[in-house]
């Protein structure tokens, strides 16, 4: 490691107004370990340096260089903007595209939809994790949907108005069943969703998010989603940064960052 990099670390911390306690949550360590990091008394892993080159928005070959062209990222800013306009997209997020919603949605439902397992809480968080997982290995929108944390995970707050309309359009139907001894909302498409505007990375890239996940049930996957870095750093009601997503640890990142160095 280059030398006096644990002077850089506290630096950088320092100055993207970063505490010792969300920094060591990101690498998934305690704070006293942490602090021994930036006291020079503990040495870091190559996974962890590269952790902590996505906290500072920088590459790790950026980080061992001095920790140069780095990019703050402003949460505070980003707070003042929602607050200025809260009907508006963050800056860093392109305005959603909710055509493509609506055609995810029916994917997903043709795909998975009719199993007992997929209720409506459940498709909320393979939304999240298609929207999220996309974001970061590709650096662009899927969907590019609102998300909010509550207390049961990530949840998209455009689904209640599109799933309306699309109900009322006869595009999918609303039904209530029940899992085990649980009361579940289930939605069963009528029709097929139109593929042509998805391109084949896009088609892909859901593939691969419903052949993990899908089979897991609304509580598992809402304890995954829990798990997650964007949704572990933002408070109740709050919307989820995409930007997030670099700092995952190794449990829920789909991106091989080794490869890019």
């Amino acid at each position: 490691m280059v030398k006096d990099l644990f002077k850089i670390i506290k630096k950088l911390r320092l100055q993207n107004d970063f505490s010792q306690k969300f920094v060591a949550e990101i690498l998934k360590m305690s704070r006293p370990t942490y602090i021994q990091i930036e006291k020079g008394e503990r040495d870091l892993t190559i996974p962890e340096a590269q952790k902590l080159a996505s906290v500072f928005s920088m590459s790790l070959k950026d980080l061992l260089n001095g920790g140069k062209n780095k990019i703050k990222i402003d949460f505070k800013q980003e707070k003042k903007n929602k607050k200025i306009a809260k009907s508006e997209m963050r800056i860093s997020i392109p305005q959603q595209n909710l055509k493509k919603f609506k055609e995810v949605l029916l994917y997903i439902l043709e795909k998975v939809g009719a199993r007992p397992n997929i209720g409506e809480t459940a498709i909320y968080k393979l939304l999240y994790f298609i929207d999220f997982d996309y974001y970061e290995k590709f650096e662009e929108q899927l969907i590019g949907a609102k998300y909010i944390k509550n207390h049961f995970g990530p949840t998209p707050i455009e689904f209640k108005e599109i799933t309306n309309k699309m109900i009322t359009n006869r595009e999918i139907e609303k039904v209530k069943s029940k899992h085990f001894q649980y009361e579940q909302k289930k939605y069963l498409p009528c029709r097929s969703a139109n593929l042509k505007i998805l391109s084949a990375q896009e088609i892909q890239h859901i593939d691969e998010v419903l052949n993990r996940l899908a089979w897991k049930n609304a509580k598992e996957l809402s304890e995954y989603s829990h798990s997650d870095t964007p949704w572990r750093v933002h408070k109740i009601g709050e919307e989820i940064s995409y930007e997030t997503v670099f700092y995952r640890d190794d449990d829920h990142s789909v991106r091989n960052y080794e490869d890019e160095l």
